[in-house]
């Protein structure tokens, strides 16, 4: 079969993580060729890793590309996309609206990107007017001011850029996650009736909600911008021949934004057991070890936080921080060494960078710690129970679905309560020991790769499969059409 796996800012441009589970993913199942569609920011995004041999085509839809001055559309062009644009808007803000016609329009906007010309129809003063228009409609008492209305119309020019993109041709189109590769996999469907598998690792709309906190954009850009959001992933949950969370907790909120239970099926990640052998012994400083990606959402305040209050009980503990900056998180960088710097740990607190193989952090470590606010199955737990290796992590997500009775879960932005976890595992020898193997024990059982890849292997044989048709089905098409 023909795969296109549809992904945004991850695979392959960034390690770890969801990157990490699309790579296995790819060569885990060999008999198949996967086409990587991946929503970058730029066309000069480079990729980090290197392509397993059954990648058919690696093609970027890049979100932020300059465009150069158009010329402005015609008077046809300009009627059509005015009828066609301000009932998308209506869709998006009204309260009270339905899903359907949400889906409609969008599905109407991107019949229109096949022949005109969207983005220079949105740079376009009508496209600023509908927006103030339709936003007085449901906010009638708080006006959308003009800076307000010209923000929130490029975000949203950049958004539906995917629209414009070629169709999507493949057997099945897999979304990574829902939002914007779902709009991908969303057209592909409407175009050419491909079959719509979406896997989620984060819970997509809630990380975005997350994400408008720390927007530079007054609160009423933050309004639209989350109702643009909260549509689209209803409507893609809606239109899912197949919904792949990797943990039960993201179920939740897909059912209560539209999907179908019937259509959900948890796909755990897993990890290959020989790739992750069990440490031997310990480190002989006590090592509180962190693995990731230097991000916000890793929450690493309260890890930093977390770790000076364990200090003043464990003086001869360190905290070890494993793992790359993405381009564009530099400032969080530098915050958290700040935050270092003022808690006066600056030689008990080091940032490692990537390390190879990862197994090394994991081994070095005597506790390994998660401190995310929002996670779907984190690697980092898997890998390091599959390492024998006790955790200490915060209760979002897939979180306690992982760890279980083999590791300790605490509140998320809680650093008195991780810093209390902690010092349990660093003053109990014998205890630590004890969940360790318990943590390797249950990660063979539930985590393993080929299980995960069990699932997916089936998954894509009933999505390719051709329906049966019979006699009394074909009639029935030719009466409807």
């Amino acid at each position: 079969m023909k795969v296109a796996l549809l992904a945004e800012g991850c695979y392959p441009f960034l390690n770890g993580g969801v990157s990490t589970w699309c790579d296995q993913l790819i060569r885990g199942l060999p008999e198949h060729v996967f086409d990587v569609v991946a929503i970058v920011a730029t066309s000069g995004d480079r990729p980090v890793l290197d392509l397993p041999p059954n990648v058919g085509e690696l093609r970027r839809v890049p979100l932020w590309d300059w465009t150069p001055p158009r010329r402005r559309p015609g008077s046809a062009a300009r009627h059509v996309f005015n009828d066609l644009y301000r009932p998308f808007l209506r869709a998006m803000l009204d309260p009270a609206g339905k899903e359907d016609q949400f889906s409609d329009s969008l599905r109407r906007m991107s019949d229109f990107a096949r022949w005109g010309n969207l983005t220079a129809s949105l740079h376009t003063d009508d496209a600023v007017d509908a927006l103030v228009d339709t936003w007085r409609e449901f906010h009638g008492s708080t006006p959308l001011s003009v800076r307000d209305a010209v923000d929130a119309t490029e975000l949203i020019e950049h958004l539906l850029r995917p629209l414009s993109a070629p169709v999507v041709d493949a057997d099945v189109c897999h979304a990574v996650s829902n939002g914007l590769p779902a709009l991908l996999a969303l057209v592909a469907k409407w175009q050419s009736g491909t079959p719509m598998v979406m896997s989620e690792h984060g819970v997509y709309l809630r990380e975005r909600y997350l994400a408008c906190e720390g927007l530079r954009y007054r609160w009423p850009v933050k309004v639209i911008l989350a109702g643009f959001y909260r549509r689209l992933c209803r409507s893609a949950y809606a239109a899912a021949d197949l919904i792949t969370p990797v943990n039960v907790f993201n179920q939740r909120w897909e059912v209560r934004h539209g999907a179908d239970p019937d259509m959900i099926s948890t796909a755990y990640n897993g990890v290959s057991a020989q790739d992750y052998p069990p440490a031997i012994g310990e480190p002989q400083i006590p090592t509180l070890g962190w693995v990731g990606r230097i991000d916000p959402l890793k929450d690493l305040e309260t890890l930093i936080e977390a770790f000076a209050r364990l200090r003043r009980r464990v003086p001869s503990v360190v905290l070890r921080l494993f793992g790359p900056t993405p381009v564009g998180n530099e400032w969080y960088e530098t915050r958290l060494r700040l935050l270092v710097e003022r808690l006066g740990l600056d030689g008990s607190v080091t940032f490692e960078g990537p390390v190879r193989p990862v197994i090394r952090a994991y081994h070095e470590s005597t506790v390994v710690a998660l401190s995310s606010i929002s996670e779907g199955l984190p690697y980092t737990v898997v890998e390091a129970m599959m390492c024998g290796r006790a955790t200490v992590s915060t209760e979002v997500g897939g979180v306690p679905e992982v760890a279980g009775s083999a590791g300790l879960v605490v509140p998320p932005r809680d650093p008195d309560a991780f810093a209390r976890a902690c010092e349990q595992l660093f003053t109990a020898d014998a205890a630590r020991r004890t969940l360790a193997r318990a943590a390797r024990v249950r990660a063979l059982e539930f985590f393993q790769l080929e299980r995960m890849l069990g699932t997916f292997r089936h998954m894509y044989a009933d999505l390719g499969r051709p329906t049966p048709w019979t006699v009394q089905s074909v009639l029935e098409e030719v009466k409807t059409a």
